[in-house]
């Protein structure tokens, strides 16, 4: 049950800022720990200046607030709390590993210093958000990083990146290593950190913040900026057609299928079974066309705008859509049972990058990596926003926790997301695809928007100024709280599943570098 002393607000709609409950530090941990123990989860926490709250007055210095946004899957429920801070604060991750990485930011950006955190060190690479934070941070140079290190016989390092041989951005993995067994598994990132957060906040910059919302993580354009939309139609106060919410769910689970599609076929690349690499590439690029049928571009941009949608879909369009759908269904069938019917396949999948689900939730995990290990977590049934508060697709779960799990949730993801843009064609709404009521609401307030991505659970949170702008804005990709994952699946395996078991998580370098 969610904590009294969180506020209780809903996925995609906005709230007063003096409605935003704040407690002391001294009551924030235990409420936050309590609420953990009790089955909720960390989806966001952050730092926030205290006068972006303020909607009378200013504040003097820079005092700072914790936000913490916490969901309780099983009741489908959000919580708000914010907590002053000074220049440091008892660190909750020896007790909650959740929220490690986000103290880690938060140290980073803002140079408030979590006491007893035991492994502070930058995430990113980027000038700290406030001047001369007293001298809890110093500024390093890119890539300038202590790591941890194993001492005894025979242990050795191995070091990978940041530059790679593939198309992809950098990031360094260094392993500690005993022959070729890896003890542990360290990732540093955030060697192209971009300032899109800071960007997004202002006025009059309604197509700069789409453009960036859209490329937050390109592969998830449409996943983003449905994230963003959803925070200004909730400060807007827009109610969107029928007709759009449908064009939206499609757009959205076509990104899926054509990712998860390409993940199998890379998946099977790594072993070298080259006929479903080769299959699955191309049928990927198909469901790409599809996105490109509808608005023109393969990565679904401008398809979703605040208010609705960028395009339509003609019976016309709908009738070729469907057509594509059905043949492109048999061939990534034939693809990936050819896949998982193949006895050499499966002994490099099974057993392979094996996560026990107790990791996977106390790490806060999300996705497909954390569905993989049995646990049911998604965004889509547990807090539905849009065409899914009318439509249900079943959250897809396996119980291994190994590359075969995280594959083959793929795969039963791909059959879902088929079967629903199926049923939303046949079916589609008459009538608009962009809300009537596009009005401006003044008053300050807080949104939090959360969309089910390919990769797993999109978070999006913003403050809006009261003069039609945002005055901060906090967005969380999965591959932010799934990175730690990827590294303790690595341990007690082969150097060489390396590859494999990377693949099999396939995160985002720009995703997490936002």
């Amino acid at each position: 049950m969610i904590h009294p002393d969180f506020y209780r607000i809903r996925n995609g709609h906005a709230i007063g800022l003096d409605e935003v409950p704040l407690v002391t530090f001294t009551e924030f941990k235990p409420i936050l720990l309590n609420a953990v123990v009790s089955g909720a989860r960390v989806v966001l926490m952050c730092a926030v200046p205290e006068n972006v709250f303020l909607t009378k007055g200013h504040s003097t210095g820079e005092q700072m607030r914790l936000l913490c946004v916490m969901a309780w899957d099983e009741e489908g429920a959000l919580g708000l709390l914010t907590a002053q801070v000074g220049d440091s604060f008892i660190s909750l991750t020896p007790e909650c590993p959740q929220v490690h990485w986000f103290e880690r930011e938060i140290w980073e950006q803002w140079g408030i210093f979590p006491q007893g955190h035991p492994w502070l060190k930058p995430i990113r690479f980027h000038k700290p958000y406030r001047k001369n934070p007293r001298e809890n941070i110093t500024e390093t140079e890119i890539g300038e990083t202590v790591f941890f290190e194993l001492k005894g016989d025979e242990v050795h390092e191995v070091a990978v990146g940041p530059v790679h041989a593939g198309v992809i951005e950098p990031g360094h993995f260094r392993f500690q290593c005993h022959g070729e067994n890896v003890y542990h598994l360290e990732i540093s990132l955030g060697y192209q950190h971009r300032g899109i957060e800071r960007a997004m906040c202002g006025k009059g910059f309604e197509k700069r913040r789409l453009l960036f919302a859209e490329t937050m993580a390109g592969d998830t354009s449409i996943g983003h900026c449905l994230a963003y939309t959803h925070i200004i139609e909730a400060f807007q106060k827009m109610t969107i057609p029928p007709r759009a919410l449908a064009l939206r769910g499609i757009s959205l689970e076509l990104e899926r299928l054509a990712n998860h599609t390409g993940d199998l076929g890379a998946l099977a690349g790594d072993v070298g079974f080259l006929p479903t690499a080769s299959y699955c590439g191309r049928i990927r690029g198909d469901f790409l066309n599809m996105s490109a049928l509808l608005c023109g571009s393969r990565f679904g941009r401008g398809m979703v705008v605040p208010g609705g949608t960028g395009f339509d879909a003609d019976i016309q369009r709908t009738d070729e859509l469907l057509a594509r759908l059905s043949s492109a269904r048999k061939d990534v069938s034939n693809a990936v049972e050819l896949l998982f019917n193949t006895p050499s396949v499966m002994a490099r999948f099974e057993n392979t990058g094996r996560l026990a689900s107790q990791a996977a939730r106390e790490l806060g995990l999300v996705g497909p990596a954390v569905r993989a290990c049995g646990i049911r977590k998604d965004v889509r049934s547990d807090f539905p926003t849009g065409i899914f508060n009318f439509a249900h697709i079943p959250a897809m779960v396996w119980e291994t926790g190994d590359v075969f799990a995280r594959a083959f949730v793929r795969w039963l993801e791909i059959q879902q997301s088929i079967g629903f843009i199926k049923s939303q064609l046949s079916n589609m709404p008459d009538g608009e695809t962009m809300s009537p009521d596009a009005g401006d609401r003044r008053a300050p307030e807080m949104a939090v928007s959360m969309v089910e991505g390919w990769r797993g659970e999109l978070c999006h949170c913003a403050i809006s100024d009261g003069e039609g702008g945002l005055s901060y804005y906090k967005a969380v990709d999965p591959s932010f709280h799934n990175w730690i994952g990827l590294a303790m699946a690595l341990r007690g395996q082969q150097i060489s599943d390396f590859p494999l078991c990377n693949k099999s998580f396939n995160l985002s370098y720009c995703g997490h570098d936002l």
